[in-house]
C-alpha cells in the first residue's frame, strides 16, 4: 500500500486547545474520503497534518511521495504568471514523455538490456497514470470549464481576484493528477458547472482524495467514505457511502436514540414510583394492633423483609439510572411562533385567506443591479430566488428587507415586520458577549423564554465570548439565533448555509420548509438545498 495515506493517533493543539486527540485515518487509492464537522472540528487541520504542512504533538503520518493539496492560497508568488502555475503543473508529465522517449531510442541500440527494459516499464505505468499524453488537452479543458479559459496565461496572479486564484489552483492540481490530492472547501467560488466538472475527475481518479467541504452536494456525488470529527465518546466516527448514506445512518442514529431515551425515563418513572409505593406500603405495615401481632409474626414479617427488599433494589437501581442517564436528544432547529408577530396590527386573518400579499414590488430597478418587473410575496409561503453571479439575488433580497432603496413601486402591508440574514454578518457591539447581545436584541423576557443554549447554534464556551473575537461562522450561527427565536413575518436569508456545518444546514433547510410562522425568501447557491426545494423559485436572468 505504498500508494496508501495513513494516519495514526494524531494529536494537535492549538491556541491552547486541543483540536484532534488521537485521530487515525487510513486511506487506500480508490477511496475518496470526506471529512465533516462543525467549524472548528479540526478539518483543515487534519488535512495540514495529512499533507505535512504543520506536524503533529503526536502520533505518525505515512503519505505517498506523490501527493497535491489545495491551499488556501497559492504557493505562488504574486509575479508568477498562469503559464508558470501550468508549466509547473504539467511538469512531471512532459517529464514522463521525455523519459520515454530517452528510453525508447536506447532500447532500439540495446533491446535485450533489461534494465531499460524495466525502467521502461515503470516510467509507461507513471505515464498512463498521469495521462501524460493528453496532459496538454487536458490542461486546457480544466482552465476551460473553471471558468478560466478566456484569462490570458501571460496575467500575474496579483492581478487575478480571490476566486480566480483558487480556482487557479485547483486546476493545477486536477492536471497534475497526483496519487494522493488533498483538498479544502474545493467548490468554494465555483458555479455549479464547475462544481459538477470537478466531481467527474475526482470519480476519474485512481489514487486517493480526502477533502473537507461543507457542499452536500458535493460530498453526496464524489465521497466513497465520510469521516464526522465532531466529539463522540469513540473519537471520529467513519461512515460509508457519500452524504445521502450518511444522513440514513445519522436518522437511525437518531431513532435508536429516542427510542433508548423514552424507554430510559419509562423506566425512571417506573422506578420512582415503585419506590414511593412500596415505602409507604412499608410504613404502613410496620403498625400493627395487639389482636394482629400473633400471626404476623409468622407470615408478615416475611413479606415486610420481601418488600423491603424490593424497595432497595427499586432504589439502588433508579439510583444507577439516575446517576448515568442517557442525555436528551437535542431538539432540532425550528422556527419559534413569536408573540410579536401574532400580535402585530399588520393584516387581518382574512387578509391572509385572500391570499393579500405582504409585499408587492412593481416595475423595480436598481441601475446597474436589479430589474425586475413584478414580484408578490404571500403569507406563509416560501420563495427560492436563483439566478447567475451578478443577476441581483442579494440586491432584491436588500429591496425586500427595506436596506436598500430603489426606483419602482414596493408596497408592504402595515405594520409588516420583516429580518435579513445577510451574507456579511455584523454586530453594532462587538465589544459584547453572544449571550448580552442575545439578551439585548430579544429581550430579557424573549430570551429567557427561548435560551441561546437550547438553540444548539452556538457552543457553551462561546456564549460569553466577545462577538468581535468570534469567527465569522458562529457570528454568522448568532444572528440566525436571534431569527430562529423571535422569527418575523417575512424572513428573508442570503446564503444561509454559508459557514455552516452539514448537519445544522439540513436542520435549517427542514425548519425553512416546515410551516409557519411566516413568509420566507432565501437566495442560496447550496446545490443540495436548491435540488430538494419545495416552495416557489423566481429565477433573475
Amino acid at each position: 500500500m505504498s500508494d496508501a495515506l495513513l494516519a495514526r493517533d494524531l494529536v494537535r493543539t492549538l491556541g491552547g486547545r486541543r483540536v484532534l486527540d488521537g485521530v487515525t485515518l487510513t486511506a487506500a487509492p480508490g477511496r475518496r474520503i470526506g471529512l465533516i464537522g462543525e467549524n472548528g472540528a479540526g478539518k483543515s487541520t487534519l488535512l495540514r497534518l495529512l499533507a505535512g504542512a504543520d506536524q503533529p504533538d503526536a502520533g505518525t503520518v505515512v503519505r505517498p511521495a506523490d501527493l497535491g493539496f489545495l491551499h488556501q492560497e497559492m504557493p505562488f508568488d504574486g509575479q508568477v504568471t498562469i503559464a508558470d502555475v501550468l508549466g509547473d503543473a504539467l511538469r512531471e508529465a512532459r517529464a514522463d514523455l521525455a523519459e520515454l522517449d530517452r528510453l525508447t531510442r536506447a532500447l532500439a541500440a540495446a533491446p535485450d538490456d533489461a534494465c531499460l527494459l524495466s525502467a521502461y516499464g515503470a516510467r509507461l505505468e507513471r505515464a498512463q497514470e498521469r495521462e501524460s499524453w493528453d496532459a496538454d488537452r487536458r490542461a486546457g479543458i480544466v482552465l476551460d470549464r473553471l471558468g478560466l479559459g478566456g484569462v490570458p496565461h501571460f496575467r500575474t496572479l496579483a492581478t487575478l481576484s480571490g476566486g480566480q486564484r483558487g480556482r487557479l489552483a485547483l486546476a493545477a492540481l486536477l492536471v497534475r493528477r497526483p496519487a494522493a490530492l488533498l483538498l479544502d472547501e474545493p467548490t468554494n467560488h465555483l458555479d455549479d458547472d464547475a462544481a459538477v466538472f470537478v466531481e467527474e475527475q475526482l470519480r476519474g481518479m485512481t489514487g486517493v482524495v480526502v477533502v473537507a467541504s461543507h457542499d452536500r452536494a458535493f460530498l453526496d456525488a464524489v465521497c466513497t467514505d465520510l469521516v464526522d470529527l465532531d466529539p463522540a465518546v469513540g473519537g471520529p466516527v467513519r461512515y460509508g457511502g457519500g452524504y445521502g448514506a450518511y444522513l440514513t445512518e445519522k436518522r437511525a442514529e437518531r431513532e435508536r436514540w429516542e427510542r433508548r431515551y423514552a424507554e430510559e425515563q419509562a423506566e425512571l418513572g417506573d422506578l420512582r414510583r415503585a419506590v414511593a409505593v412500596t415505602a409507604r406500603r412499608v410504613a404502613q405495615d410496620g403498625l400493627r394492633r395487639d389482636n394482629e401481632k400473633m400471626g404476623y409474626g409468622h407470615t408478615g414479617g416475611r413479606v415486610q423483609s420481601q418488600i423491603s427488599r424490593r424497595v432497595r433494589n427499586a432504589a439502588r437501581r433508579l439510583a444507577e439510572l439516575e446517576g448515568d442517564q442517557v442525555a436528551a436528544p437535542p431538539a432540532p432547529l425550528r422556527f419559534r411562533a413569536s408573540a410579536l408577530v401574532a400580535d402585530v396590527a399588520s393584516g387581518t386573518p382574512e387578509d391572509a385567506a385572500s391570499g393579500v400579499p405582504l409585499l408587492s414590488l412593481r416595475e423595480v430597478r436598481v441601475p446597474g443591479r436589479l430589474a425586475i418587473d413584478r414580484l408578490d410575496v404571500l403569507p406563509g409561503e416560501r420563495l427560492l430566488v436563483t439566478g447567475p453571479n451578478g443577476a441581483g439575488k442579494s440586491t432584491l433580497l436588500a429591496v425586500l428587507a427595506g436596506r436598500l432603496g430603489a426606483e419602482g413601486e414596493v408596497r408592504r402591508r402595515r405594520g409588516l415586520t420583516v429580518a435579513l440574514l445577510a451574507q456579511d454578518t455584523v454586530f453594532e457591539r462587538p465589544d459584547r458577549t453572544a449571550r448580552e447581545t442575545y439578551e439585548l436584541v430579544l429581550g430579557a423576557e424573549r430570551a429567557e423564554s427561548v435560551p441561546l443554549r437550547s438553540l444548539g447554534l452556538m457552543g457553551p464556551r462561546d456564549l460569553d465570548v466577545r462577538v468581535g473575537e468570534l469567527s465569522v461562522g458562529q457570528r454568522r450561527r448568532l444572528a440566525l439565533a436571534l431569527l430562529v427565536a423571535d422569527p418575523p413575518e417575512l424572513l428573508v436569508l442570503d446564503e444561509p448555509t454559508n459557514h455552516l456545518a452539514p448537519r445544522l444546514s439540513g436542520e435549517l433547510e427542514e425548519a425553512i420548509g416546515a410551516e409557519g410562522p411566516g413568509a420566507i425568501v432565501l437566495a442560496g447557491h447550496d446545490r443540495w438545498l436548491r435540488t430538494r426545494w419545495r416552495g416557489r423559485r423566481v429565477r433573475l436572468p
